[in-house]
């Protein structure tokens, strides 16, 4: 299960821009117009709903929206956004415990599986990878180390700030790129931000998955 950032949604935004300036909404929102026009989508960890305003700024009507956010504190910040004409259903629980429909279009997942673990990680991937059509579009971002020195030490101490307001089973990044692969999934776009520290990619689901 994810942590829990109830704690701290009142200055998540705010670290976040002081730390990486622009770099984590330019990284979840660049891979956006790829998503279909009247869509079925899923947002697994969406924090305070930033990729809500992102997603109705390219489609402002026909998306219907499912927002699933572990924290209350989160998810009441993100039922402020403004969404426009787009549908969203928020729900406030753990992706592990939401019984989820199996016909989304696309899943849009950030800065979520850097809170599990190598073990646990697959479980809570497969959960998700089973809502998504065939064929469907998953959009991934998250941290990643790319031998720079200065990646590892800023890792670190953010794992370590965060523990401090939540339990957070992890220390490492887990081999995401492992499990998208395990699954079939076929990388169709990525870019990279913050020093590559970021790594922002579209993935398309097998049609026999």
């Amino acid at each position: 299960m994810a942590a829990n950032y109830n704690k701290t949604a009142w200055f998540y935004d705010s670290l976040a821009r002081l730390v990486f300036g622009s770099a984590l909404k330019n990284s979840q929102r660049h891979l956006l117009p790829l998503i279909p026009k009247n869509a079925r989508v899923l947002i697994v960890g969406g924090g305070t709903g930033q990729t809500l305003e992102d997603l109705a700024a390219i489609q402002n009507d026909g998306l219907h929206i499912t927002f699933v956010e572990i924290s209350a504190n989160m998810t009441a910040l993100a039922q402020k956004r403004n969404a426009d004409s787009n549908s969203v259903t928020f729900i406030v629980d753990a992706i592990e415990q939401v019984q989820l429909a199996s016909n989304f279009d696309v899943i849009i997942t950030g800065f979520l599986f850097d809170n599990y673990t190598d073990a646990d990680l697959p479980v809570t991937f497969n959960h998700i990878h089973q809502s998504l059509k065939p064929g469907g579009l998953w959009l991934n971002t998250d941290f990643q180390l790319t031998g720079k020195w200065w990646q590892p030490l800023l890792l670190k101490t953010m794992y370590t700030f965060f523990r401090m307001f939540s339990p957070i089973p992890v220390s490492k990044l887990p081999d995401v790129k492992r499990v998208f692969a395990s699954h079939g999934y076929n990388a169709i776009a990525s870019a990279t931000f913050y020093g590559d520290f970021i790594l922002t990619r579209a993935y398309k689901k097998p049609v026999n998955h």
